[in-house]
């Protein structure tokens, strides 16, 4: 479903990312391991272009991504959901949701979103600017979820909330695999990317240096030793 082959992406003269590469198939959950400031992110930007790799090539369906504008990559059925979130704060939730709507039928609607997440439906009448963090990040996501992607790009989505609510986000991605959509799933709790991967890669100063399945990088003690642990 999606190739991303060889991208070398830049802020200004910052060269960022190396060379990376990684895929995702179809109905996969793969998650995108690293720490802090290692170029996760940009990996993540640089697939829906909001960064234009200056080199490389990332194929989605078929179709080359590169160059494309980050509305026109959306359109093709990719959805993102960005760490810092994005919400409209003027709208209220059901105006923010329907914001994410695109034409035609697909799976997702207000009401599967509040089933999902029932906190926003208590909230639907309420702006956005006046939710929590934890609820800004299930709207966001559910605003995501409203354009009936067929892959979604998450970008820390339990950063910073109550256990009890990052428990709530991961068991709507896991709502989304059972919907057979793809993920590409950026974390820094391992515990939630071998809980909900197929596969894992590892990202260190904007290269990728592990590829392999959650078991194998449970038998691999000196790689978490050495990308992940603080």
């Amino acid at each position: 479903m999606l190739e991303v082959s060889g991208i070398h992406s830049f802020y200004d003269k910052s060269h960022i990312l190396h060379g990376v590469s990684l895929e995702v198939g179809d109905g996969q959950t793969v998650g995108f391991l690293g720490r802090n400031g290692v170029g996760k992110s940009t990996t993540l930007k640089s697939i829906i272009g909001i960064v234009s790799p200056r080199s490389g090539s990332i194929r989605f369906k078929g179709n080359e991504l590169v160059g494309r504008k980050p509305y026109e990559i959306a359109r093709l059925g990719i959805g993102y959901v960005p760490e810092d979130r994005r919400i409209f704060p003027t709208l209220t939730v059901r105006q923010n949701l329907l914001m994410g709507m695109k034409s035609g039928s697909g799976d997702w609607s207000i009401d599967r979103v509040y089933e999902c997440f029932p906190r926003l439906k208590v909230r639907d009448g309420f702006r956005g600017g006046a939710l929590s963090g934890g609820e800004q990040q299930m709207l966001t996501i559910g605003r995501t979820l409203m354009g009936n992607p067929s892959l979604v790009l998450l970008d820390e989505p339990t950063e910073g909330l109550a256990p009890q609510v990052a428990e709530t986000v991961a068991t709507v991605i896991e709502e989304i695999q059972r919907a057979g959509v793809s993920v590409l799933l950026v974390e820094q709790s391992i515990d939630v990317v071998l809980a909900l991967a197929h596969a894992v890669v590892i990202m260190n100063k904007g290269e990728i240096v592990f590829r392999g399945t959650p078991e194998e990088l449970r038998s691999r003690p000196e790689v978490i030793g050495t990308y992940l642990e603080v």
